[in-house]
């Protein structure tokens, strides 16, 4: 992926090396925190991945990762930042691929007569807060609908490539643009509908129309994938490949079976492996967030 040079967003936050649950991040501007009950549940795009293999490891309940044992979810608003100041590669690499999200989906949005709120991206290690609770980097990245954040433990990647098998630049763009899909819909109101007939449905019907947001975000990412190389020429051989690949290895059966488990459909949130790629490709093929209805398609 070609992406050194590039324009880096402005809306990074980088809280790592706070020491825990860190008020201030480097950005700049205070953080002003105040407990809240009952706010929304965060969007594991690619997070459940790490949930999954600690829960079988240790034989903890994945909701207990996730909702960092039960605690109150966090509301954090910031005073206006001043110039975001790039620390290292990881950062500078985040920072193209976020601003590379707000111009495509800028002008997706702008195009039908709309227009796109950029949300700011949480560097985290170890562990912070969010809007939707205590965050640890053991759920992996993650996105936030009551604060309208992403959050990311650069060390991911690492677990990405090494644990994961899903190696290269673009399956690291790939996360990044997974999680700010769930952004695109938020904005749009899919993921408050989703949650209130979540809330109606069976435990079986909840978890199919948790595939049906995760697929949808995937497609998503393969319409910001196809944009990017119209616009900025970002692509190099095999990056769709990578992308693909990182799509593969986090598929719920896969997961499932990787840990010497049986594979249960009726548990799947994120969709098959099969799936995730092919929505992806879907999107990266089309160009179209149309295309993208995984809730209405024939074929899921």
């Amino acid at each position: 992926m070609k992406w050194r040079g590039r324009r880096t967003s402005a809306n990074i936050e980088d809280r790592r090396g706070e020491g825990g649950f860190g008020g201030f991040g480097r950005s700049g501007g205070g953080r002003m925190v105040r407990a809240q009950m009952g706010r929304g549940g965060r969007v594991g795009g690619l997070g459940l991945v790490i949930v999954i293999i600690l829960a079988l490891l240790f034989g903890v309940d994945p909701a207990m990762l996730l909702t960092g044992g039960g605690g109150p979810a966090i509301e954090t608003g910031s005073a206006p930042s001043g110039p975001n100041a790039i620390d290292d590669q990881s950062e500078e690499f985040v920072a193209v691929v976020l601003g590379d999200t707000e111009d495509i989906w800028s002008a997706i949005f702008a195009a039908s007569g709309h227009q796109y709120e950029p949300p700011r991206l949480v560097l985290f290690d170890g562990r912070t807060v969010s809007g939707c609770g205590a965050a640890s980097a053991a759920a992996g990245p993650f996105y936030c609908p009551a604060d309208r954040k992403a959050y990311l433990d650069t060390e991911f990647f690492a677990v990405l490539d090494q644990q994961l098998g899903a190696d290269g630049d673009f399956a690291r763009a790939y996360v990044v643009a997974h999680e700010i899909a769930h952004h695109v819909q938020n904005q749009l109101g899919v993921m408050d509908q989703v949650n209130q007939l979540r809330a109606r449905a069976s435990e079986a019907g909840a978890n199919q129309l948790s595939v049906m947001l995760e697929l949808q975000a995937d497609c998503y990412s393969g319409v910001w994938a196809r944009h990017a190389q119209q616009r900025f020429g970002s692509l190099e051989p095999g990056d769709i490949e990578e992308a693909l690949n990182a799509a593969s290895r986090i598929g719920d059966d896969t997961l499932q079976r990787n840990a010497g488990q049986a594979v249960v459909p009726d548990s799947f949130t994120h969709g098959t492996s099969e799936q995730r790629m092919r929505w992806f490709r879907t999107g990266f093929e089309t160009g179209d967030p149309s295309a993208c209805d995984t809730f209405n398609a024939e074929r899921l």
